[in-house]
């Protein structure tokens, strides 16, 4: 079965994440590392990672997925790059403390600059990335991105050049968010559509290269390029796509982590939904 969980925070300490993930009955959890606002944070020491690890074997939660700062920049232009991929290296050090395997990263945004320049500054700038921090296990989850302004990733074709361009490097994988792919264009709510999304992506990248998906719902219409979160079942997908998604074997065992909204039916009501459509 899918690894359903949600996004906790980390206030309080990292034992305080894993009890928030106990509390919803998490199988999955995703984290940040630190202060996702922040460019720098206090390094993490040896005792707080295996503190973390023991009290996740403690748990019932099997799987966590971080997130990377919202700030990083790879597609950008100096001296923004340079310092988003130091903050990246910096992240991918922090999980491995943490002994998170997968750290979820915003391809970017070109600013301008045109989608070939972007493009070009993403790939070289995950090259460097993974060279500096070859000895690390965790693996990079490229997130899909609804479109707006000028943010790569909209588009699925692009993370193959990018995956092309790194000569499929094995720290590389995808995280699909479903308010996104939606916003971007894809149709998801029939099963011939998702199937068709399904099959493109075995094709063109294996489905071992999905590391995590992101379940939200949409408030924008199919196309809008619009990033708006919706509660499940409250929005323009609605609860089919979902209960399709669950029920589909071939995402056992990966983490399918809630990014709904706080207010309204909160964590505890799309937590309910996830059990309900999944069956228990």
């Amino acid at each position: 079965m899918p690894l359903i969980g949600l996004h906790v925070s980390i206030s309080g300490g990292f034992l305080k994440a894993v009890e928030r993930g106990e509390t919803h009955g998490c199988e999955a959890i995703q984290i940040f590392t630190k202060n996702q606002l922040q460019w720098k944070a206090p390094a993490i020491s040896p005792s707080q990672g295996i503190t973390f690890l023991k009290a996740l074997r403690e748990s019932g939660i099997r799987r966590v997925v971080a997130h990377a700062s919202y700030l990083i920049n790879l597609a950008g232009e100096e001296p923004l790059r340079g310092k988003s991929m130091e903050a990246l290296i910096d992240e991918i050090e922090r999980c491995d403390h943490l002994g998170i395997e997968d750290l979820v990263l915003h391809p970017g945004a070109h600013l301008g600059q045109g989608l070939e320049k972007g493009l070009l500054n993403l790939i070289e700038g995950l090259r460097v990335v993974l060279e500096k921090t070859e000895n690390a296990r965790v693996r990079i989850l490229l997130e899909t991105m609804a479109g707006q302004g000028t943010v790569l990733g909209a588009r699925v074709d692009l993370f193959r050049e990018v995956l092309q361009g790194l000569d499929w490097n094995g720290r590389m994988g995808l995280c699909l968010d479903t308010c996104h792919l939606f916003a971007a264009g894809y149709e998801l709510r029939e099963k011939g559509s998702y199937e068709h999304l399904v099959k493109n992506l075995e094709k063109n990248f294996g489905l071992d290269r999905i590391g995590c998906w992101h379940l939200n719902d949409s408030k924008a219409e199919k196309g809008s390029h619009r990033d708006r979160h919706q509660h499940l079942g409250e929005g323009e997908l609605g609860l089919r796509f979902f209960s399709i998604l669950l029920s589909d074997s071939r995402w056992d065992d990966v983490p399918l982590i809630l990014e709904t909204p706080k207010c309204g039916m909160g964590d505890c009501g799309n937590m309910a939904l996830l059990r309900k459509l999944r069956g228990h």
